[in-house]
């Protein structure tokens, strides 16, 4: 095996620790979500036993990583695909572009209940959102709008907005954000057709 894939596998205990306490759960919750037993988990990430791919497949689904992100594998010189997700506020975050400037596409993963009490925002630009599984609940000024799978919505991020999810279901939204006066444009049939 060469040197780096084994570094690389040697590093995993430790960024398995750390994405469980940065997601906050426990052996416990983990060792029942994956089916791997708690000994093995701790041992896993204190580096007294090797992760296998049968292991690792799980964990990965579970902290929402790639397995490359999971074993800090060594990039292969594309940057399209090593995009990395940020956790804001239990929201995990995955840019889809990373040029600067430009309209810039994220998808996003909230989780159930997430944010329920609505801390509206405003700042400069624009934004379009289309949610592609589960329910998202959409604050924005006066409005308080629900969009379903396959909805989308538009508007001016000066308007004071908020993103979260009912208490009971989790969603996995598109976002589109530019910088004012970048505007998506979408196209619709009206129901008649």
């Amino acid at each position: 095996m060469s040197e780096e894939l084994e570094r690389a596998i040697a590093a995993a205990g430790p960024r398995l620790r750390q994405l469980r306490t940065q997601r906050q759960l426990t052996l416990d919750v983990v060792a029942g979500e994956s089916g791997i037993s708690k000994s093995t988990l701790s041992r896993l990430e204190s580096g007294q036993r090797r992760a296998s791919l049968e292991m690792l497949f799980p964990l990965a689904r579970i902290y929402g990583v790639t397995l490359d992100e999971l074993v800090s594998a060594p990039p292969t010189g594309d940057p399209r695909i090593h995009l990395r997700p940020v956790v804001r506020d239990g929201v995990t975050m995955l840019p889809l572009t990373r040029r600067p400037g430009g309209i810039q596409a994220y998808k996003m993963i909230y989780p159930p209940g997430a944010a329920t009490d609505p801390d509206l925002n405003v700042h400069e630009g624009y934004e379009w959102v289309y949610v592609m599984t589960g329910r998202l609940r959409l604050v924005l000024a006066g409005h308080d709008l629900l969009l379903g799978p396959g909805e989308a919505a538009e508007f001016d991020t000066r308007t004071p907005h908020w993103f979260g999810t009912p208490p009971s279901g989790a969603a996995e939204i598109l976002s589109l954000f530019g910088q004012q006066g970048e505007r998506v444009h979408v196209r619709a049939r009206s129901r008649s057709s």
